[in-house]
């Protein structure tokens, strides 16, 4: 069997971009002290919601629709509903203190219902299944740069033959990197992360930069839910296109040591991995246990890490924890 190398590629990064966005936004919000378990019914509210606002936009202005306008409103949409879904868990964990933990569960549970009664509520008031016309469906999964460059060998396909959320995705990651590492209000938020009695004696305040990195994390992760529906997924909705896809970020957050930078490479990975059982089937090994060879990697990462006990490689050492400013 030929196996083509660059094609493999090429399809781990399109298929890691979705994750990173996930990623990228619940390390945002981890780095606040706050485990949000809610990553996969955010993105599921960011799938449907996108999805629907792209669909309603296409049908008002048929034929003339602008694909770039689609792609906007599609990623304001999800950003959009992600965040309201993240003000409610935010409001919950960090005013009224209930446990991260169950709250995050929560999410998952509603944000997949709401997201699947959205769409199936649509389909059923269309008269039939949801999707995206042709004029306007390359816009989001087709190439952005032009024919001859995608052509320069091997680096024509590496680096130029992507839609335009790789781009996006990417320099998101990066942006954040910066942001956390080289800022000022970034430093601030680590600060909230491993000691918020510290943060808030040196007057930060804890409440408004765990609220902002949580709400704005939160639909940075809805995104990746329409991202995957419009790219992966074929502009085509279906209520388990998004199953395990949030798992996955959250399981990526720890095996990129909660580091947006080394999550760009993290997403290429677990694409890969998640592309396996496609590129390299076997009649040996079932299709489930190529699923789940992420969270394999994952557990192994966290041993190595354990063992190495390098303080950059930990957690937040406020993560998951409520903070009662007056026991401070």
């Amino acid at each position: 069997m030929n196996f083509n190398i660059l094609g493999f590629i090429s399809a781990a990064v399109t298929a890691g971009i979705p994750i990173l966005f996930g990623t990228s936004g619940e390390m945002l919000t981890e780095k606040s002290g706050h485990l949000n378990l809610g990553v996969e019914g955010l993105m599921y509210m960011g799938g449907a919601f996108g999805l629907i606002g792209t669909y309603m936009y296409q049908k008002t202005a048929g034929e003339s629709a602008l694909p770039w306008l689609a792609v906007i409103i599609a990623l304001c949409t999800a950003f959009l509903f992600g965040m309201l879904g993240s003000l409610i868990y935010s409001f919950l964990t960090v005013s009224l203190r209930v446990n991260q933990n169950v709250t995050g569960l929560a999410l998952t549970i509603f944000g997949t219902g709401l997201g699947k009664f959205a769409c199936e509520l649509m389909r059923v008031k269309e008269g039939g299944q949801i999707f995206i016309q042709n004029y306007l469906r390359t816009a989001f999964s087709g190439p952005i740069f032009p024919a001859a460059m995608q052509n320069i060998p091997v680096l024509g396909k590496l680096l130029f033959s992507y839609n335009v959320f790789v781009y996006l995705g990417i320099a998101m990651a990066i942006a954040l990197h910066i942001f956390i590492t080289k800022t000022r209000k970034g430093l601030y938020l680590q600060a909230v992360g491993e000691s918020p009695a510290t943060a808030d004696a040196a007057g930060i305040n804890v409440v408004k930069y765990k609220y902002l990195a949580t709400v704005i994390g939160g639909g940075i992760s809805a995104m990746g839910g329409i991202v995957y529906v419009m790219t992966t997924a074929g502009t085509v909705w279906s209520p388990h296109t998004l199953d395990g896809k949030g798992w996955i970020s959250v399981a990526l957050v720890i095996f990129c040591l909660w580091s947006p930078a080394k999550a760009i490479w993290g997403s290429l990975l677990f694409g890969a991995l998640n592309l396996l059982y496609l590129w390299l089937p076997t009649k040996y090994i079932p299709t489930q246990i190529y699923q789940i060879v992420p969270y394999i990697v994952t557990v192994l990462v966290l041993i190595l890490v354990s063992i190495r006990q390098r303080r950059e490689d930990q957690p937040p050492a406020a993560l998951g924890l409520a903070y009662f400013r007056e026991e401070r």
